[in-house]
């Protein structure tokens, strides 16, 4: 059974609608993080925390599989071209070669518009959200589809299976997005093979399908 993943954060977004504005690209530098549907043999809770201006994304989750709870945490630095893999409960820490280059949240500029709609009801004033769906290629190739808020860019949908819940803009910890203190140092060499940010993702969501 494929789970949709809800991503969220603590504060709730705005439900302005107004069909007579034209769509845009854009970008924006968002906190987010995200709970997935259960399914008959696993549940978890995740968390997504996003920096674009240093480019650097830290993941984790935590739930339960077949009765047996399990965690995932990693920090991927862009900047450095590393990712590290982190077990605070044991404080043990891997640091793996990063690959591929960053890709900011948003609409890129060679982003193609498919529509704009409401999700909800334009018939009275709060009733629907207005937002833009666009379509393009990433830099290594990989096609993507994104749907986001006309008012403010803030991502509703991604590829369809990724839907973005009460997101907020900022970062609640900036220490989280930088390696604990038991890490291998900047100095050390990664080791291990290079990963991207979707293998990252498909270790993420491998029990939710």
């Amino acid at each position: 059974m494929r789970s949709v993943l809800l991503l969220a954060c603590l504060l709730g977004l705005s439900l302005a609608a107004s069909l007579e504005r034209k769509p845009h690209h854009c970008s924006k530098y968002l906190c987010i993080a995200f709970v997935s549907t259960q399914n008959e043999k696993a549940w978890f809770y995740a968390g997504y925390e996003y920096d674009a201006w240093q480019q650097r994304i830290r993941l984790y989750e935590t739930g339960t599989y077949n009765n047996q709870s399990f965690t995932y945490d990693v920090l991927l630095l862009y900047g450095e071209g590393v990712m590290y893999q982190i077990d605070t409960k044991a404080s043990k820490c891997t640091k793996q070669p990063l690959q591929a280059d960053f890709m900011p949240l948003g609409v890129p500029p060679n982003a193609s518009l498919l529509g704009q709609y409401v999700i909800g009801s334009s018939s009275g004033p709060g009733e629907g959200l207005l937002v833009d769906t666009w379509q393009g290629k990433a830099p290594d190739g990989a096609q993507y589809m994104v749907t986001v808020t006309e008012f403010g860019c803030i991502p509703v949908i991604f590829n369809k299976w990724n839907l973005y819940i009460n997101t907020i803009k900022g970062i609640l910890d900036p220490s989280s997005l930088s390696p604990p203190s038991f890490c291998p140092g900047l100095d050390a060499k990664p080791e291990g093979t290079p990963v991207d940010f979707f293998t990252v993702v498909s270790n993420l969501k491998k029990i939710a399908v």
